[in-house]
């Protein structure tokens, strides 16, 4: 697109031309302000896949990586800029080559230039984040997150006891969470109440309103009008 937009999440806010590339958590509120209509390149990156390049995704969010500026950033939104659906169809080098260039030319660009080698998530932290990609989901179990990660469930269990944690209670915790921050982003006050615990895995509005009362101190109602 020809005009400057504008990206935010978290606080944060960046001012973007034609060609940059930005990234957002979809997990939680962020807004895109484009003055006219956009044609944009927008890519779905796993969470587990993020960890492996940046220690701290979220720190990164709603920042500009600019073509118009040399160096890393620049370099991340030149190649990110041709990924369209033909290419997933039919790519011009083997796949894993062409997303280990993308999440390297990420880490450069976000300066974490050690990450990829240094940093392995542990099963702790493979589990918090595949709870937190997959808390819409009404039926998940351990049995799912374990397959996912190539896991058995004992050894699941065993890595979130070392963490103090059981399966049950962390995904609650993330879907409380996740609630609390939908409830209180006016950017989602046109949900429904019943629609945000939809959102998190939670199909029945009047259990979601009693585990918002347990969990949260309140009622999604009244976490929605704030202090």
């Amino acid at each position: 697109m020809g005009s400057p937009w504008r990206v935010e999440q978290d606080g944060r806010q960046a001012l973007l031309a034609a060609g940059d590339f930005t990234l957002v958590d979809s997990r939680r509120p962020y807004h895109f302000d484009f003055p006219e209509g956009p044609s944009t390149v927008s890519l779905e990156l796993p969470l587990e896949w993020v960890a492996r390049w940046l220690a701290e995704p979220e720190t990164h969010v709603a920042r500009a990586f600019r073509t118009s500026e040399p160096g890393w950033g620049c370099a991340l939104a030149a190649f990110a800029r041709p990924w369209e659906p033909k290419i997933a169809c039919a790519p011009p080098l083997p796949v894993n080559l062409l997303t280990d260039q993308l999440g390297s030319l990420l880490s450069l660009a976000c300066g974490e230039t050690t990450v990829a080698t240094n940093h392995m998530p542990s099963l702790a932290e493979r589990v918090a984040l595949q709870l937190r990609q997959r808390l819409a989901e009404p039926g998940l179990t351990a049995t799912d997150v374990a397959t996912s990660l190539g896991v058995s469930v004992h050894t699941l269990h065993r890595a979130m006891a070392a963490n103090g944690q059981t399966f049950a209670n962390q995904l609650m915790a993330e879907r409380m969470a996740q609630a609390k921050r939908m409830l209180q982003s006016t950017a989602m006050r046109r949900l429904t109440t019943a629609e945000v615990g939809r959102r998190v895995g939670l199909l029945d509005p009047s259990h979601f309103v009693r585990l918002c009362r347990q969990h949260l101190g309140n009622t999604p109602a009244a976490l929605r009008k704030g202090p």
